[in-house]
This record gives structure tokens, sequence and C-alpha cells, in this order.
């Protein structure tokens, strides 16, 4: 790692004829420049731009506190320091093997004019992507405990941009994406038609979620997000329809208050994001380099991993999560009654695990396990679930030692029904169990409503607790997937256990509802993924026909597609979600997910747009072998894709694996072809993909190869 300050730049200023001069104090880096100043009245206010072209105008920043004064007007410039940083730094596991954070810091002291004359820093990090920037309210007699009533950060734009985005819920991110122009953001529509979601809390019709991607009439990408989430709420953004303008709107608690806070603190990071070309959003590092490094010492127990599981045949109605039918179905002594359908015995979920480990696959997911799911779904209450009572169906100790044998990692489930009270009082015991049965990792699950009764999933209490989790789950050496949580913020650099979340509408609906529309995995990486890595559980092989009950349901991509998103959709936890069964119809094309690493050193991103399509090659983790994803929307494409990241001189092994001629998404989504091909850096390939369909490519150097094509 390496380090340099190349400049400081210390102003000491008279605060009085400072606040009178509204001549903007700016930072930039090669394309992106930030002005920041005061207005007349001592208002706080910034200004973003790329390539000469406005971004955000002349937007407010400040705060209001709690039966408090306020820090948004009346304020006076003490100081300005400038610096700029470079350094580069090596994640445990992610996209690419070595991430450069280069940027010009502009930290600006601000204090009121009255008395008490308080203090609060604004720091901006310009990059040469976009800008970053949070408060610091510095540790002074005049401030210690202090609670939000509202953040003022404002984000003006200079349009009725394109957007693509999610109602502001405060429970769910599980909808799917409207894009429309920003005057058209109505989240009580949306809200009102998504019956699919459980828990829907969307008190402001013209409040949208973050990640927003945008995109503007003159050519320019923008994506709104926050980086480095810690004891704070998280930030959605009401659209003002009119005239455009973007205010930070945080989650409250049950009083309605924001955040209870203790100087000094700083809040997280408010993230813009800004290109002309859409891939260079997709490339940022932004939000994770404005992380905090990881925590962690030790990260050598920290493994990415493929996993198979017992979970979509309960998603699609073959079996049931529940031992019983209902707690009411007892025997004379007592003993639940077994309802005959339970997915997670002991017989079938060794049948899994002999799947793996025919195939190479790491780890095992089981739900349903453990006792309490006859209890479970829409009961407000807490102690639903214990965490370590099996059903009398499931040998956990004679499963982990078959598993054991076979080479293969179990992974453990732990629901909470949202009742987060119940799962702090377990963790240490739940973490202890999964050490002595040897479970790696964890998928945790908060569906239904928040206990403590009155929060919400995406609040400061709640914000704190997934953070507990994760750093608990440390101390055992345990890795964390966690579901229903917030929208992750780049904190996985910091705690490298945390793998992975939903935080968004997975290929589960797909089961059990009418699913998700064709350009929903084009939208995705621009949104929900730029925080971090989804678990979206992609591999559907049958995609008709597969669930109980419900003839006409279908996923809507074709084969071909779901196995590109183990490229497009980063995860360096990745489910092969289907069933053994529907993978050994297809063992050609099952190839491709048990060759596909979840690890990566290198990334290029070769085209893409939101909505659109994406294609993205990814290099694997201490290898020379190279893997591609294509993915398109609802209409078909041509994928042009140059192997001139190849190395130059090197011949290739191309294998391809893509919809078939007749291919369609709705029509016949399971036809596909597997061609084979040499290749060289001055190769472009050039792939039909079909409607909601893709294309997945391995490539791989001849001389590491025998007998490649026959």
């Amino acid at each position: 790692m390496k380090k340099i300050i190349t400049c400081l730049l210390s102003m000491a200023i008279a605060g009085n004829l400072m606040a009178q001069d509204v001549k903007p104090v700016v930072a930039n880096l090669n394309k992106v420049k930030l002005e920041f100043k005061l207005d007349p009245e001592g208002k706080p206010v910034y200004a973003v731009y790329f390539d000469g072209k406005p971004v955000i105008t002349n937007a407010a920043l400040g705060f209001e506190l709690v039966n408090d004064s306020a820090f948004s007007k009346h304020l006076e410039l003490s100081n300005v320091e400038k610096a700029d940083f470079d350094e580069s730094w090596k994640p445990v596991w992610g996209e690419v093997s070595t991430i450069r954070n280069h940027y010009q810091q502009l930290t600006v002291h601000l204090r009121q004019k009255e008395t008490p004359k308080r203090l609060i820093n604004i720091v901006f990090r310009v990059f040469e992507d976009g800008v970053g920037f949070r408060y610091e309210f510095p540790k002074q007699p005049g401030l210690k405990y202090f609670v939000v009533a509202k953040e003022l950060t404002q984000f003006n734009l200079t349009g009725d941009h394109k957007a693509f985005w999610i109602p502001g819920d405060y429970d769910t991110n599980e909808y799917q994406y409207t894009t429309s122009k920003l005057s058209q953001v109505d989240g009580w529509a949306v809200s009102e038609k998504a019956t699919d979601i459980a828990v829907r809390v969307v008190p402001d019709q013209h409040a949208v979620a973050t990640p927003l991607m945008l995109k503007s009439d003159n050519g320019l990408y923008i994506n709104i997000h926050e980086a480095a989430l810690v004891n704070y709420p998280a930030m959605q953004l009401h659209v003002n329809t009119h005239n455009f303008q973007l205010s930070a709107s945080l989650v409250p608690d049950a009083l309605g208050n924001k955040a209870y806070l203790h100087a000094p603190f700083n809040t997280p990071w408010r993230t813009i994001i800004v290109s002309d070309q859409a891939a260079a959003i997709l490339n940022s590092k932004m939000i994770l380099n404005l992380n905090e490094p990881s925590v962690i010492k030790n990260t050598e127990w920290i493994k990415p991993m493929k996993f198979v599981g017992v979970w979509w045949e309960m998603q699609t109605g073959k079996s049931t999560w529940s031992f019983a039918n209902s707690l009411d179905t007892a025997d004379a002594a007592g003993n639940l009654i077994a309802n005959g359908t339970h997915g997670a015995n002991t017989e079938n979920v060794k049948r899994y695990i002999d799947f793996a480990a025919k195939n190479g696959i790491e780890g095992v997911l089981v739900e349903g396990w453990n006792t309490g799911w006859e209890d479970w779904f829409g009961n407000w209450k807490e102690n639903i679930f214990d965490f370590t009572t099996p059903y009398p169906d499931f040998d956990v100790k004679g499963i982990a030692e078959y598993a054991k044998a076979k080479g293969v990692k179990m992974i453990m489930h732990n629901e909470t029904s949202g009742s987060a009270t119940t799962y702090e009082r377990y963790l240490d015991t739940a973490f202890r169990y999964m050490n002595k049965y040897g479970y790696p990792a964890v998928k945790t699950g908060y569906v239904g409503k928040i206990i403590p009764r009155g929060e919400h999933h995406d609040g400061q209490w709640m914000v704190n607790h997934y953070e507990r989790v994760a750093q608990k789950a440390a101390d055992h050496q345990v890795m964390i997937d966690s579901h229903e949580s917030n929208r992750p913020t780049g904190l996985h650099r910091t705690y490298p256990n945390w793998l992975a979340s939903e935080a968004g509408r997975g290929n589960e609906y797909n089961a059990f509802s009418m699913g998700s529309a064709p350009d929903h995995e084009t939208i995705l990486p621009f949104t929900r993924l730029m925080g971090g890595p989804m678990d979206y559980t992609p591999g559907i092989f049958k995609l008709k026909g597969y669930a109980a009950g419900a003839s006409d349901r279908q996923v809507h991509t074709t084969l071909a597609k779901q196995l590109a998103l183990y490229v497009t959709l980063y995860s360096p936890l990745q489910m092969a979600a289907d069933l053994p069964e529907n993978y050994e119809a297809h063992l050609d094309a099952f190839q491709f997910i048990k060759e596909v690493p979840a690890d990566w050193d290198d990334t290029k991103v070769i085209e893409a747009e939101p909505g659109d399509y994406i294609t993205i090659a990814r290099k694997a983790k201490g290898s020379a072998n190279w893997f591609i994803g294509s993915i398109t929307d609802e209409n078909a494409r041509t994928a042009k894709i140059p192997l001139s990241f190849l190395d130059k001189g090197k011949k290739y092994a191309v294998k391809v694996y893509s919809d078939a001629a007749d291919a369609d998404w709705e029509k016949n989504p399971e036809a596909y072809v597997i061609k084979e091909y040499k290749a060289t850096s001055a190769t472009v390939l050039k792939i039909n993909i079909a409607k909601g369909g893709g294309a997945a490519i391995t490539i791989q150097p001849l001389n590491n190869l025998r007998n490649v094509f026959h």
C-alpha cells in the first residue's frame, strides 16, 4: 500500500469576511469539479461539474436538530484545508485484485455566528468519477448529545432526467424498478400494486430509494447513493417533481426522530458518481474507497464460495419450511405431527450434499431446519425461533459429519421473523452452534415487521443491528449473507466477512409471484449493486411449469441469461438456485456454473446501458481464465464483444453458451446452443441474444488445455 500526500493548503480566514464573500472554494480531479460556498445568508451550498457540464447546481447542505439550533444558515467559514491523496489497496475478495484510491479532499470548517457558536465540518472528496461528502461534528463544549430532526442535503439536478427507481420504502427494497422521468415519480402507485411484497411502508409519494440511477438528456450518467452507513438511518431522496430537486430523507425511528448522536461523529458519505459513459458507473470503486479498511486482521478464513440449497423447492411449493401444518397439529404428548412435505429432512439434505460433492460446489444451504416455522409468517412476536433447536427429522450432527466426509460446507440459515431483539439475545449462542457443527457461513433473514416495534428495516436502530451481527460473526469466524437488510454501502471493505446481502428484488420473486420484467437484471448493477454484492440466487434452468398451483408462472429470462447472471450480477457467494434434478437434465449447460468462480482478479465492463444491456468480462482469481456474461432486456440484440483484454500473441479456447436461434424468454426460454472457437486478442465475438436472453462465455489459454475441441 502506498499513500502520497502531494499538497496541503490551510487557510485561516476571518469568518465574517468570508461569509460575505460568495466566491466558491474549488476542488477538482480530471473532469470532475466541486465548488463550495456560503451564500449571503451564511447557507452552505455546493455544485458539481463533469467535463464542464453542470451535474448538481447550487444545492443546500446542513442539519436541523430536535429542540435545538440548526446548522443550515448564519454560518461562517473559519478554515479550509485541501489535500491530494493517492494509494492502492488489495481487497480480501472482489471484482479486482487491486483498487486505486485517488482523490482531492476539501475540508471546510464552519461555525455558527450566534452563540453557542457550534462547529460543523463538511469534507468533500473529489474522485475522477464523482464526489463524496460527509458532515463531521467535532468534539466541542457546546455539543455533546444531540438528535437529528432533518438532514438538509440537496441534490439539485439540471433537468427532468430519465430515472431508474423504486419507492422510498422504510422496510423493503424488493420492488421492480420503474423507468420514468423524475417528474413522473409516484411511489404510492407502485407500492399499491406491489402486493407480492409482505411489508410496505411508503409515507412519501415522491420519495425514491438510493442508489438512484439517472441519465440526462445531454448524455450524462449520474448515480446518487451513500457510503459507510454506520450508526445512522438509510438515506432516501424526496423528488420535487417540478424543479427536479432531490432532498435527503432519513428513515425515522418509532418516535419520528432520525438519529441519536454523540459528538464527535461523522455521518455516512453522500455519493455522486458521474460519467458520460455508462460503463464507467459500473467500474467505479468510489463507494468502496469511502469506507474504512478491514477491521478484521486475520482474514484467511473468509472464502468466497458457490452453493446449492434446500430453498427453491420451498419457494415453488414442492416442499415446506414447516415440519407440521400448524402448531395445533400435535399428538397426545404434545409432539408436532409431521406434514410429510418438510423439505429440510436428513435424507433430502444428503441428496443435496451428494450433488454438491459430485459437481465441485463448495456449500449447501438448508432453510427450515429449525423449529418455529409453524408460528412464523405474519405474527408480530418475539421468540419464534431459538436458532439451535432442529426439527426431529433433521439430524444436525449426522448431516454435519456427512457433509465433512464429502468435502462440503454447510451454510446455516437464521430467519429472525423481524424480531431483531430475539436474535441479538441469541447471537453468541447461535454462532457457537455454527462453530460446533462446522458451519462457516450464515444466511440471515428479517421477513416481517421489525421488533423493537415501531422501528424500520432501514432505520438507525436496525442499521446498528446489522453491523453488530457482522461484528459478532467475525468474532466467531462466520461469514454473513443478510436478507431483508438495508441496501449495502460498501461496508464489506470494513467487514469482509459480510459477503453479500439481498436488499433487493431477487430471483425468488419468479417463484412465488409473477416475477420481474426482462429488463430487471440490466438495471440492478446500476442501482442495487452499486453499494455491494447481491445474493440474487441465479441459475434457474426449469423456466416454466415449476410453481405448484400456478401453471402460468415462468422466469422472465432464457436459460442462457441465467448462466450470464453469474458474471453480470457480482457476488462472492453465488447460489446455484435450482433443484439438482433440473441441472441433471442440462449437464452440458451446468458445466458453466461448475466452472465460473466467485472471486476475481480483474473486471472489464465491455458495453452497458441501464435498462437495456450489459456485457462484462472477468478474470478468475489466480488464473489466466476469463468469463464473460452478456444480457439484454425484452429486446433481441447482437452483442459485439472485442477480446482485446486478452494477452497479445496468445491463443485461447472460447466456449459460448448462448440462446438458440428460436429462443425467446416467453415462448422458448430453455433453448440454447454451446459452441467452441479459437480466438486471440484481435477476435471480436458477435453473438445473437434473444429477447430476455443472454450469453455466457469461458475463455482459457490453449496451452493450458488438452483436447479442448471435439
